[in-house]
């Protein structure tokens, strides 16, 4: 058994599918019409046959106050694993991207954590 896809409530596709790739660098791999969203997927372009993350719309009532329960704690909706998290940082922040907690190294792990412009906080990790 493995993952094969895992789900991220998003405000706004578009703005999400731009941030993704965009910014993070992931890849496009798939984009359906469904109704008034679309099936929207993305990758990492190591492994584009790896673990698909789809950029949900964020539209059930229970959605909305979940998040914002979640960003006010400081809780990573998900988690990235990166090779080096300070350049990762760097990189972002140089991109503009705003993070809510630098990075800060726990035993042999280290994380930092950003706002995904579209109602999520999220963990890059290196362990």
């Amino acid at each position: 058994m493995r993952i094969n896809l895992a789900s991220l409530l998003v405000d706004d596709q578009e703005k999400a599918l731009r941030f993704y790739t965009d910014a993070l660098g992931f890849v496009k791999k798939t984009d359906i019409p469904v109704g008034e969203h679309r099936w929207l997927t993305v990758v990492s372009p190591d492994d584009p046959d790896g673990c698909e993350l789809l950029l949900e719309p964020a539209g059930h009532p229970a959605a909305k106050p979940f998040k914002e329960a979640l960003v006010n704690d400081g809780i990573p909706y998900t988690s990235f694993a990166v090779e080096d998290v300070r350049a990762e940082f760097e990189r972002l922040r140089g991109l503009g991207v705003r993070f809510t907690q630098e990075p800060l190294e726990m035993g042999t792990a280290t994380t930092a954590v950003f706002d995904d412009t579209c109602g999520n906080l999220i963990q890059i990790a290196k362990t």
